[in-house]
């Protein structure tokens, strides 16, 4: 009888063993599609978030290539900066050659010649929108500049940054380049010490 006790027992405590290994209860399956649900919706929220992060990254990169560009402009002008003598703009679609700019639009001249690749049709220096980028000279600081998110880089001449301000300094060949992010703020750059 001792021996039929201890089956009958190994019985009953097996049957309660399966029936616990048997599979998840509701509880635990809702709170597994919780927990998906709220990564899966991070994931959703700061997907474009770091993708306007990335697309500014890019552009202050470019606002950093058009500076250097403006230096190598210097040491091919004698130290005279685009936009010392008059302002001037550029815009998408203009026809950049030199007939049909002449010769005192240094804006389409500086995209031109520095910025945009050996193929003259084909235009290099554009936002990672897929847009090309639009400079305008102004001659000093001035209060044009960003308004929203146009591609234009604007160039201050006898101008520094002070910020995300453009303030007037006083060498003539100091310049400061201002560009409206497309997270928050804008990004200014100057040559000024």
């Amino acid at each position: 009888m001792a021996r039929s006790r201890t089956a009958g027992a190994k019985t009953k405590k097996s049957m309660m063993h399966n029936d616990a290994l048997g599979g998840f209860t509701i509880i635990e399956v809702v709170l597994v599609l919780a927990i998906a649900g709220l990564i899966f919706l991070m994931v959703f929220i700061a997907l474009p978030q770091l993708q306007r992060a990335q697309k500014d990254t890019q552009r202050r990169e470019d606002v950093d290539r058009l500076s250097s560009a403006i230096t190598q402009w210097q040491a091919n002008n004698n130290g005279r900066i685009p936009g010392q003598k008059e302002a001037s703009a550029c815009r998408p679609g203009e026809d950049t050659s030199i007939s049909q700019i002449g010769q005192n639009n240094e804006a389409c001249r500086l995209l031109r010649d520095y910025m945009n690749s050996v193929n003259a049709t084909e235009n290099a220096f554009i936002d990672p929108d897929g847009n090309p980028y639009q400079l305008e000279i102004f001659r000093g600081p001035s209060t044009d500049g960003p308004n929203g998110l146009d591609h234009t880089i604007y160039m201050y001449t006898q101008a520094k940054c002070n910020g995300e301000v453009v303030e007037k300094a006083n060498n003539p060949r100091d310049y400061a380049l201002l560009y409206k992010l497309e997270g928050s703020g804008t990004y200014c750059i100057s040559n000024a010490q």
